[in-house]
């Protein structure tokens, strides 16, 4: 049985701050709670008006007391930007909190445009280019390894197990090499999803961690009562990421009606592509296409995502979303845990 779990990027909206964003957050996880989600991540970005989770660590420990079952996680926390030790301390600490609740995915993509990279870092020597080798000292620490002379405190020890996050193929030799599971970003940039895939697949070598391959997808979702409603709902992803790509970034916005239709059609292509991997619709649409979106991926987890602008819409989608996964995988076998 597949599972199906949720991507938060807290979001902030237009008429609306970055208190309500987190407060809207930790409710939406609570909520996923209940509806029977796996796990619930948030995301490391920077330097974007839209959106709250740049500390993300701090953002999962304010959603880890929202909730007490689910498993809470970063997807991703971006490692170039930061010393292998400081994250271990980080998620040693969330693992201190939430014992055996904690997740840590890693990118290697900056989470920002190169002008806010510098900020962070400094400077951009290394960086990406030694995305690997943080990797394997991040796992160093959190296993207590004495070679490296230093003991991560909080984290040596901590039960966080470490997924790679890619969105080319790249990520998915790192990950297939180390033996650890695979989240794939589909929700923004699916066109390497399949190839991606099947290289994890055919590439994985057994760990510590991981006897098998364990592909997650990333999938966004806009359900409503209405096939009317959930459009309307997505228009507010859609502004994003016409926004974003034009250089005009900031809030989220509220939905406007017949959005597509006044798009050019170069900005219609864009949207097309980068959102092809969504289902808009009703509850019946979104069943009918999670199950083709599986059939077409063999994907052990499903990460649902999806930008509403009304958090009590929001909730609703989810609500959706869940009653249509829980449908397509009612006769599946029970999944294995990574």
């Amino acid at each position: 049985m597949t599972r199906f779990s949720l991507l938060d990027l807290v979001p902030v909206r237009e008429g609306g701050d970055v208190a309500s964003a987190l407060a809207q957050t930790a409710d939406l996880a609570a909520h996923a709670e209940r509806l029977g989600y796996h796990r619930f991540w948030v995301a490391e970005h920077h330097g974007m008006a839209g959106i709250a989770s740049a500390a993300t660590a701090v953002v999962l420990a304010h959603i880890g007391h929202a909730t007490s079952t689910m498993r809470i996680g970063a997807g991703g926390i971006m490692l170039p930007n930061h010393a292998p030790l400081v994250i271990a301390e980080q998620f040693g600490t969330l693992d201190a909190l939430f014992p055996g609740r904690v997740d840590l995915g890693l990118g290697r993509a900056p989470g920002s445009d190169q002008k806010v990279a510098q900020a962070i870092r400094r400077n951009l020597s290394g960086g990406a280019d030694q995305f690997p080798r943080d990797v394997m000292e991040l796992q160093a620490f959190l296993a207590g390894d004495e070679r490296l002379g230093i003991q991560a405190t909080p984290g040596a020890g901590a039960d966080v197990p470490l997924w790679i996050l890619g969105s080319s193929l790249y990520g998915a030799q790192l990950a297939a090499a180390l033996g650890l599971p695979y989240a794939f970003a589909s929700h923004f940039a699916p066109a390497a999803l399949y190839e991606a895939i099947a290289i994890y697949r055919r590439d994985f070598r057994p760990s510590a961690q991981l006897d098998r391959p364990y592909v997650m997808a990333a999938y966004n979702v806009f359900a409503a009562d209405s096939q009317e409603e959930a459009t309307l709902l997505a228009s507010s992803m859609q502004q994003a990421f016409v926004r974003l790509r034009t250089g005009q970034p900031g809030k989220l916005q509220p939905p406007v009606p017949d959005y597509l239709a006044s798009l050019p059609m170069q900005a219609r292509a864009m949207l097309a592509d980068v959102m092809s991997v969504s289902s808009i619709g009703t509850r019946q649409d979104v069943e009918r296409d999670l199950a083709a979106f599986l059939d077409r991926t063999q994907a052990d987890e499903i990460i649902l995502t999806g930008q509403i602008h009304d958090p009590d819409a929001r909730k609703h989608s989810f609500a959706i979303a869940m009653a249509a996964a829980q449908a397509v995988t009612a006769r599946a076998p029970e999944p294995v845990d990574p």
